[in-house]
């Protein structure tokens, strides 16, 4: 089980874009990579791809680091560390190390 997961709101702890949150819209746990919706904004310049696709300098997100971000507790609003643990129904939670809330 991953700590952060996709529709999680995460914040940027490091690089370019310390400061700034969003949501997570892909996780790629091969490369412990995460692409977040207004962060790490990158130029890439295409070719025309038939009528639908044109050419040209378009912006979009490139993946982040998951080192580089914290998940941002929805109780306390805080950027947390994650823990897991079992409820009494024998379910595998994550939770807030801050706050003690329950994540999922």
């Amino acid at each position: 089980m991953n700590k952060i997961k996709r529709e999680d709101t995460v914040f940027v702890v490091r690089g370019k874009d310390r400061g700034r949150s969003g949501t997570v819209r892909k996780v790629i746990p091969k490369d412990q990579r995460l692409i977040v919706t207004g962060v790490n904004i990158v130029k890439r310049h295409m070719k025309p791809r038939g009528q639908q696709k044109p050419g040209g300098i378009i912006e979009r997100e490139a993946p982040i680091a998951v080192a580089n971000v914290a998940v941002l507790c929805p109780s306390c609003s805080k950027p947390a560390r994650v823990g897991f643990r079992f409820l009494a129904d024998t379910r595998k939670v994550r939770y807030c190390k801050n706050c003690d809330a329950n994540l999922d």
